[in-house]
């Protein structure tokens, strides 16, 4: 073709785009009458939602936005998005809650105050009760609601008692903050509520009480892709998102496509972050609204229900989350039913996950994902939760890779009923507990574990299996705890508890038999100090029971150090680990190998270092004998 021609028409591409690609700017000083240039730039954010079209970008200016953004219309495809961005080098602020004033006071430190249900339209967080499938409410009624104190919830209570006279929870971590206590009362025209702000006065703080379910949620499935970008985002009163409801976060994709949620501020939510799950249609709290049969029953119906209602890799999943920080969410720092399906998760900070621990449940964890089909989990960063990642049915084609995860109360990782294949690589697990065992079908290769495993067989439920790389189901089964794989892995015990067993010497008792299958664990190239017990089906492996390594993970805030030291390494006697080494899953038949079918080579490290022929155990390459410190955040 002639090169004019050729020129010719990239030209007109140019002026077509041009044309029909806008950017809108929102400034607290604009006005929603404004045409959204930057000259005349409209007030809210979500008017500039409802002018976007395809490949327009909204640009917010500095300063706090008080609303829910609900976008009727998304982008057309992954270079073709409405993008929502945070003016470069500006904070701005999107909040779900309102301010309050007029405060009175009742006794030393008590104040009130009677807002009315006006100001909530039609969600009213204070007449609103956390509810849903698998949702422990402690014996009280507990709202989506919350107060902020200088940007700190409170503790809700019972009763107005409580406020008067608070006492401090001293089985959590911020026990004096747990006397910091609110009580509210709603009628048909206004709600009061009760607070214990101690020396504080109210009229001379910043007070804000929750009054919007979520701060960016398009009402509608069919709003893909979709960036955003570089906010700061908080203190929405979000509801239990359960695996079998509708699920909504301060940011919630809604059952979409494609969405890109970056670099951002995420927290004070009431229960979830960001979710990235299920819509309504296919259910909403089904077990409670059905208890003849069991919940894990009413999930299968669930799933099923997806699958007719077009859950695939065309229309749902597919997003990246990255470069957030997330924090001070009671229930998940993310999660997603089925909507996180084909998805990138990473170099996310999540901290201080359900650290009130006022209520349970069954859904709680920095990262909690139903199906991650596919997904890809790596170089997050994940502390002082009550349990890190919790990947629940049908972790297929999930790859865990160059995580960090320490100080979680409970465990690093629970993989709860799910048949593989699943691959955990190179992180460092620095938690009491690293990983809670009730799958089968997983791989685990050149990490640290500083703590032990927990493993519990589940023969009562039976769960999905699926078609390589598609979430089509293909079969159910129990879960019998056999088909792992364990090579290349530093066994390094920091704190040995009685009743615990470290290393790998429970899987001795495996396979197990079931049928005609063979439930197979395989090992090779482990490494067990400080009396980890080593899996006796390995060719070659290091057992120092009597060698203390000193693991130390150093929290300097913006970065972290692991340090420790070694002994007899294992020099030539390691493999490189590869798909084709690793086999496949014995249920599903599936190979461990990247969501586009192309074999995986595990040939870096937890620094993206290139690995030798012979690789070092565990997650650092340039490991040496004696002492060793690296910066890992």
């Amino acid at each position: 073709m002639n090169k004019r021609i050729i020129v010719g028409i990239m030209l007109i591409c140019l002026t077509v785009m041009t044309v029909y690609s806008k950017e809108y700017h929102v400034s607290i000083k604009g006005n929603d009458v404004n045409t959204g240039a930057e000259s005349a730039p409209f007030r809210t954010i979500n008017k500039a939602a409802q002018v976007a079209y395809a490949g327009d970008v909204i640009t917010v200016h500095a300063g706090v936005y008080r609303e829910w953004i609900n976008p009727p219309r998304g982008g057309e495809s992954d270079d073709n998005r409405i993008v929502y961005r945070a003016a470069p080098g500006e904070r701005v602020e999107i909040k779900g809650s309102e301010l309050v004033s007029n405060w009175q006071k009742v006794q030393d430190g008590v104040w009130k105050v009677t807002v009315p249900n006006s100001l909530f339209g039609s969600y009213n967080p204070y007449r609103d009760l956390i509810y849903g499938d698998w949702f422990d409410n402690h014996g009280w009624d507990h709202h989506t609601g919350e107060v902020f104190l200088n940007n700190k919830s409170l503790y809700e209570v019972p009763t107005l008692d409580k406020v008067l006279h608070p006492t401090a929870d001293n089985n959590i971590k911020d026990s004096e903050g747990s006397t910091y206590t609110w009580y509210c009362e709603s009628d048909e025209q206004n709600t009061t509520i009760w607070a214990n702000f101690h020396n504080y006065n109210p009229n001379k703080e910043l007070v804000e009480i929750s009054a919007r379910r979520t701060c960016f949620y398009p009402e509608k499935p069919g709003i893909n892709y979709l960036t955003i970008q570089g906010f700061h985002i908080s203190q929405a009163a979000s509801q239990w998102a359960a695996p079998t409801a509708e699920q909504i976060g301060m940011i919630s994709t809604h059952w979409n496509k494609g969405w890109i949620i970056e670099n951002n501020v995420i927290s004070n939510a009431k229960c979830s972050g960001i979710t990235l799950g299920k819509e309504r249609g296919t259910g909403h709290n089904v077990w409670l609204n059905d208890m003849r049969i069991d919940g894990s029953l009413h999930y299968i119906e669930v799933i099923f229900r997806t699958l007719r209602n077009g859950w695939n890799k065309e229309n749902i999943g597919s997003h990246i989350v990255r470069n957030n920080e997330i924090f001070a969410c009671e229930q998940t720092g993310i999660c997603g039913s089925m909507g996180a399906a084909f998805s990138i998760i990473e170099n996310n900070h999540i901290h201080d996950i359900w650290t009130k621990r006022q209520f349970s449940g069954a859904e709680i964890a920095g990262i909690k994902f139903h199906a991650a089909i596919d997904t890809e989990i790596r170089n997050n960063r994940i502390h002082h939760t009550g349990l890190g990642m919790w990947l629940d049915w049908m972790a297929q084609g999930t790859r865990i890779s160059q995580n960090l995860l320490y100080e979680n109360d409970l465990e690093d990782i629970f993989f709860e009923v799910n048949h593989g294949p699943y691959l955990v690589d190179n992180n460092i697990f620095g938690s009491r507990i690293n990983i809670f065992d009730m799958s089968q079908g997983g791989a685990y290769v050149h990490n640290i574990f500083a703590g032990c495993f927990r493993l519990v067989k589940e023969k009562t439920r039976y769960t999905p299996y699926h078609l390589p790389h598609q979430t089509d189901v293909a079969g159910l089964s129990i879960i019998l705890n056999g088909d792992n794989r364990f090579y290349n892995n530093l066994f390094m015990p920091v704190i040995l508890e009685e009743n615990e067993v470290y290393g790998l010497s429970q899987y001795n008792e495996i396979p197990f038999q079931y049928n005609e299958t063979l439930y197979t664990v395989f090992g090779d190239g482990n490494v067990y100090y400080n009396s980890a017990q080593p899996f006796a089906g390995e060719a070659h492996q290091v057992v120092a029971p009597d060698f203390n390594p000193n693991l130390k993970i150093e929290d300097k805030g913006g970065e972290v150090w692991v340090s420790f030291s070694v002994q007899k390494l294992l020099g030539d006697q390691t493999e490189m680990v590869t798909t084709e080494r690793l086999g496949k899953a014995e249920l599903p038949l599936a190979a461990y190998e990247q969501p586009d079918g192309k074999p995986i080579v595990i040939n870096t490290d937890y620094l993206s270092n290139a690995r030798k022929v012979h690789p070092q155990p565990g997650p650092f390459e340039t490991i040496k004998e004696g002492y060793n410190r690296f910066k890992v955040w």
